[in-house]
């Protein structure tokens, strides 16, 4: 049987990155650019970030100071060694008008010092009819082929794609492949129809047997979908779930998902052991917002670490994600679908 599961060693300007690996997302250059509590370095595995390059760029104050000798990871307190992956804010064109170049962020991803760039994207909408949704997809693939053209740096060079059927990923990989120079793709769109749980998995596989470069997913990174990304190939992802779930105060944990805290009454102490709860009491965690932010952060590196052991064991990845899924009718069914196609590889 063909595993697409895999593991590789990026090396990055900044330093080698073991993947398959989280990007969490960082909210600098946004209102709420402070609700993200440090966490490199306490998390050793997990030495990477994900910023909008837009969001800083727009940011004046903060901007100037990048522009004027302070350097991004001195900005976000975090160690040289941090590996940063720097999208073009393309997720904020769904609402927005499109504002940039892609020689404009390729610009502010090299001032930004960025490890792993992203080209300008567009995404599509549930709501666009699909003629519109086509010419988003036309202009992401156009503005990829002008980053591919500019770009001669050591940093990675990412083509977003965007597609809601399979067809469309794969043709328009293919077609990136033949006339532009990328070291991965990196697939949005997704959160919109983050719920169909089908769909997502049969276009990230798509976009997976499409290229054997390396392959993220934009926004996807919560806990529920950590385990079908990773069985599918999927080398990296980004997530802003544990910033979210905490500011509802919902507690992550893997194999059960997320449970808010109010709803747990006699519980003296949480059923986690990460340096977070170990000697916190339920009452201290709930009280304390950078405190559940950084378990959540915990329990989507836990289930990284789980998947990195069943398979570095010889352990049966298949098995170990029967029991994962077996809790969840929506996202076994998913699971089952994505094992058949998978198998249908081989």
């Amino acid at each position: 049987m063909r595993m697409l599961y895999r593991q590789r060693t990026l090396d990055l300007p900044h330093g080698e990155l073991q993947t398959p690996t989280l990007f969490p997302v960082r909210n600098l250059g946004k209102r709420s650019s402070d609700n993200t509590p440090q966490y490199i370095e306490s998390i050793p595995d997990l030495p990477t970030a994900m910023i909008n390059a837009r969001a800083i760029r727009n940011r004046g104050p903060m901007w100037d100071r990048l522009t004027d000798g302070v350097s991004l990871r001195e900005e976000m307190d975090v160690p040289e060694h941090t590996i940063v992956f720097a999208d073009s804010g393309g997720y904020d064109f769904a609402v927005e008008t499109l504002d940039t170049t892609p020689r404009e962020t390729l610009e502010t991803q090299r001032q930004l010092e960025a490890d792993i760039f992203g080209t300008v994207d567009v995404p599509l909408s549930r709501d666009h009819r699909s003629a519109k949704n086509q010419q988003r997809i036309d202009r992401s693939i156009d503005f990829a082929l002008a980053a591919s053209d500019l770009h001669d740096g050591e940093e990675l060079l990412l083509a977003s794609v965007h597609g809601y059927d399979p067809e469309t990923i794969r043709n328009s990989i293919q077609y990136l492949e033949k006339r532009g120079d990328f070291d991965g793709y990196a697939l949005g769109s997704l959160v919109p129809i983050r719920t169909d749980y089908t769909k997502v998995t049969k276009l990230v596989l798509a976009a997976r047997t499409a290229t054997d470069k390396h392959l993220h997913v934009y926004g996807l990174g919560g806990l529920v979908y950590q385990p079908l990304l990773l069985y599918l190939g999927v080398d990296s992802f980004d997530s802003s779930a544990f910033i979210r779930s905490a500011g509802n105060r919902n507690y992550l944990l893997p194999g059960f998902g997320g449970e808010e805290l109010w709803n747990i009454e006699e519980l003296e102490y949480l059923p986690c052991s990460c340096p977070v709860c170990g000697d916190r009491t339920l009452d201290e965690i709930r009280a304390d917002r950078d405190a559940l932010t950084q378990h959540n952060l915990w329990a989507l590196t836990t289930e990284l670490r789980r998947f990195r052991y069943v398979s570095t064991a010889g352990k049966d990845i298949e098995t170990y994600l029967d029991l994962r899924f077996q809790g969840n009718k929506v996202t076994q069914r998913a699971y089952k679908i994505a094992k058949q196609q998978v198998r249908g590889l081989a």
